[in-house]
């Protein structure tokens, strides 16, 4: 009696401790359990860094196919030493369906990404949106505010970034809309001619410009820039942001046009602004790309793929969404990637790796497994 009642103590105690195991390493591309033992269902994230824990904020995708649209929200975690999350569970959540809303569920809301602003005291959240049914062709940018890092948000408003606005880095060929523009039909990575002679900035500066793959970035003196794939993927833009980080002001610039740059992830580093893209391949990972500039409008400086030894050209089979500091140590930051799955959209796996530098460029090299004290002899 007695070692079967040890016995049953044990399995109490097994069933009582499973999915609390606590992590001290990363581990690319393989499952990643919260604090509840699921995996941490937040894709095309991003990360916050407030009052010692670590934010992290991405796409609550659902199984098979019909996750690759948004059915439940926006999913947020929390650290405080970024290998253990807990789950804060669904901080900005669909309308229901018939709703009429554009966040009604069935819409597509990916790479949704938050900042603090400082002035406000709120939590402002950017997301790409495509409407419920209408694919990909609205490219529409969602903003939603909470007064909790954790939430609730409550969505505002969905725009085209820029509406009557010219880039400040505008030529007269810009200005000079083609007839042929408007019935062509893009695919998302390709033109059929120069993107300037198209005139896809013009066609577009009414109703305001495309934004789809983005990213937030705050700078030191609390100006906040809205990056996005805009002119039917073809050209990034760099936007700023009012003081409360809910509109766009008009001063932007267009960069590396006709170069398909999406899933850019910015960052700032001794005084230089460093992007880090992707070509344009659909769900399939491709090779990545950077770029350095002394200032955030430019002009920038492509630098070529950045990734060591990634010999498949496919930024170790993931996509970039965030890089970000690690808090307390010099010169260290995070390369956050996604590996998507869009067959079973809820089995994405993440890819975390090292960024290291030299001189002024940044190289990321695979890792099977990792610590942060590997930041100490970089």
């Amino acid at each position: 009696m007695r070692s079967f009642f040890t016995y049953g103590i044990c399995v109490i105690l097994l069933f009582s401790c499973k999915g609390k195991s606590r992590y001290d390493a990363f581990s690319p591309g393989k499952l990643w359990p919260d604090n509840n033992g699921v995996h941490i269902n937040a894709h095309g994230g991003g990360i916050l860094f407030e009052n010692g824990r670590y934010y992290w904020f991405g796409e609550h995708k659902t199984p098979g196919n019909e996750g690759n649209v948004a059915n439940v929200g926006v999913h947020c975690y929390s650290s405080e030493d970024l290998y253990n999350w807990k789950d804060e569970g669904v901080v900005l959540t669909v309308d229901p369906v018939g709703s009429g809303s554009d966040i009604e569920k069935g819409c597509i809301i990916e790479r949704p990404k938050v900042i603090k602003n400082q002035k406000t005291g709120k939590y402002v959240m950017w997301f790409h949106l495509e409407r419920k049914n209408n694919n990909y062709s609205d490219a529409l940018s969602g903003v939603a505010v909470g007064n909790e890092i954790t939430g609730p948000y409550q969505y505002l408003k969905s725009v085209r970034p820029n509406s009557g606005f010219y880039p400040l880095n505008v030529s007269e060929i810009h200005k000079q809309k083609t007839s042929s523009v408007d019935n062509i039909k893009f695919n998302g990575w390709s033109l059929p001619a120069d993107v300037d002679a198209l005139s896809i900035l013009v066609r577009d500066l009414s109703k305001g410009q495309m934004a789809r793959d983005m990213n937030l970035f705050v700078d030191e003196d609390q100006k906040a820039y809205h990056i996005y794939s805009s002119e039917e993927n073809s050209t990034l833009h760099i936007a700023e942001l009012t003081d409360d980080y809910l509109s766009h002001t008009g001063r932007y610039i267009r960069c590396f046009p006709g170069r398909f740059m999406e899933a850019p992830a910015m960052f700032k580093r001794k005084g230089k602004y460093y992007l880090m893209m992707s070509g344009c391949t659909g769900w399939r990972p491709n090779q990545a790309r950077s770029a350095v500039a002394d200032s955030i409008m430019g002009e920038w400086v492509e630098l070529g793929d950045p990734c060591l030894n990634d010999t498949t050209g496919t930024t170790f089979y993931s996509q970039s969404t965030c890089i970000f500091p690690v808090q307390g140590t010099e010169d260290a930051f995070i390369y956050m990637g996604d590996r998507w799955n869009p067959e079973d959209a809820i089995d994405g796996r993440y890819v975390w790796l090292p960024v290291k530098f030299e001189d002024d460029r940044f190289f990321i090299e695979w890792k099977d497994s990792w610590k942060k004290d590997l930041f100490d002899s970089l």
